[in-house]
């Protein structure tokens, strides 16, 4: 299986920054901030990576057909619309979630954390575990000889 390097790579960004997530979220019920903390930018940083990673292999590659068929088609295409979406939610909710955080705005950060971890944990589970997964190694489309 020939699967070109960029999406691995997506794929793996973007399993990391959910690794990263769950460790942050793991280390705030332990009250130890400081490893939550770090644990967090890691996920940012590693998201911030996964998008440059992605704009540069779609701008080169274009969009990749889906060639599922029968009943992975729909749902396929439902975890894209609601990963796609919430990807986009995420960008400003993570920057202001941390920046509530480097502000010492803490009462603030938690209420919106209680949202931003959640829907960045889906947007990082689907977008490697589901969407990778079934556009590359399930359901590859035939790749060109140009």
């Amino acid at each position: 299986m020939n699967v070109p390097i960029h999406p691995t790579l997506n794929a793996a960004l973007n399993a990391l920054s959910g690794i990263f997530l769950v460790a942050g979220y793991a280390n705030i019920r332990r009250r130890r901030i400081r490893h939550h903390r770090a644990f967090m930018l890691a996920a940012f940083g590693t998201s911030i990576l996964f998008l440059i990673s992605y704009l540069v292999y779609h701008s080169r590659a274009g969009t990749v057909p889906f060639t599922g068929q029968g009943w992975v088609r729909p749902f396929y295409y439902a975890v894209l619309a609601s990963h796609t979406v919430l990807a986009a939610a995420i960008v400003p909710m993570a920057v202001l979630t941390i920046g509530r955080a480097l502000a010492g705005q803490w009462e603030r950060h938690r209420r919106l954390a209680r949202w931003t971890l959640p829907l960045w944990l889906y947007v990082s589970v689907t977008g490697a575990a589901v969407i990778y997964v079934l556009l590359y190694l399930l359901y590859p489309a035939p790749r060109s000889g140009g």
